[in-house]
């Protein structure tokens, strides 16, 4: 099974998701109707609402409630990418313009407030005080990770450990919670319910390490960003930790440097520095031990399509290229 195999398989559930998505996305505000479209059609690979869908079959979830979670998932995490790109100055997403090049920051602050507000309705109508604490504690754990690595920003002596915290609240907790909560409309027992958020968060890790092997590895038209961009924002990412750790007196220096300027002045010696060390090799090698955490996880789950789906796409989660 690989990612179109995935895409099949939750292909009906998701045609009912993007229909609830267009329709909770309406306002009589047009501009809200066009940033939000704009973003929700930009070419995502929706991961964080197929983990919704995946997660609801492999508990044998027969109600309607998934379609809603996915939608929320889908708007919570859409939020966090329309604040993101306004605060990293962002300018190309998926290979397009991102919201606020096009239409401003203040717009895209505004429209992503909107869709968490909106989310927040969706939530309340499940009516499923499980559903609002993980949904809660979600949504303020991304935004302490964000703060979080705002403050790592042009500090070059943020450490391996800081950054994984780092992530694994901004990026993985989302990605656990969506994974999780399948089991808990499905009323499934909570050790099962953690399995899940633990597949998710160690899932969730390793797409992120992942991405930042990319910001270094692979062509802007494949990733659809800049190649560089976190070196430009100043962001600490493992590849550059590794360097800074492993690498020579003068490409630890470099890198530090990097960092604390920001911009791609150092670009070229850095990524000089990124192909004659082992930072994009240690950097995967941490991201395939998240996704076997992530297998291990599941260890307790019956055995259905939709469980070696989600096993499918912890091997995808390493081995990717885009």
């Amino acid at each position: 099974m690989d990612l179109a195999k995935i895409n099949a398989l939750t292909a009906d559930d998701m045609s009912a998701v993007n229909k609830l998505i267009a329709k909770r996305l309406q306002s009589d505000v047009t501009l809200i109707n066009q940033i939000g479209l704009y973003i929700i059609n930009s070419g995502g690979k929706r991961l964080r609402p197929i983990l919704v869908l995946l997660g609801s079959g492999a508990c044998g979830y027969q109600g309607q409630h998934h379609h809603s979670l996915a939608a929320i998932i889908e708007f919570i995490h859409t939020a966090t990418l329309l604040h993101d790109d306004v605060v990293d100055a962002s300018e190309l997403r998926r290979g397009k313009k991102t919201a606020n090049a096009v239409w401003g920051n203040e717009a895209s602050v505004l429209v992503g407030d909107f869709l968490y507000s909106r989310a927040f309705q969706m939530m309340v109508e499940i009516r499923n005080m499980r559903v609002m604490e993980i949904l809660a504690e979600a949504t303020n754990t991304i935004a302490a990770g964000e703060v979080m690595q705002l403050l790592n920003c042009n500090d070059p002596d943020t450490t391996e450990e800081r950054y994984l915290h780092v992530i694994r609240s901004k990026t993985a907790k989302l990605f656990a919670a969506a994974s999780q909560l399948g089991a808990v409309i499905s009323q499934r027992p909570k050790e099962e319910e953690m399995a899940f958020a633990t597949y998710g968060m160690h899932l969730g890790t390793a797409f992120q390490l992942i991405d930042d092997v990319l910001d270094y590895d692979a062509s802007s038209e494949i990733t659809g960003k800049n190649i560089g961009d976190d070196l430009a924002e100043g962001k600490p990412t493992l590849p550059l930790i590794r360097i800074i750790q492993t690498g020579s007196p003068s490409q630890s220096q470099t890198v530090r440097q990097a960092i604390e300027k920001g911009g791609l002045e150092h670009i070229d010696a850095v990524k000089e520095a990124i192909l004659t060390t082992d930072a994009l090799q240690y950097t995967t090698d941490c991201a395939k031990n998240e996704a076997r955490l992530a297998i291990d996880a599941l260890s307790i789950i019956a055995n259905t399509p939709y469980k070696e789906a989600l096993i499918e796409l912890a091997h995808f989660s390493f081995n990717r290229n885009y």
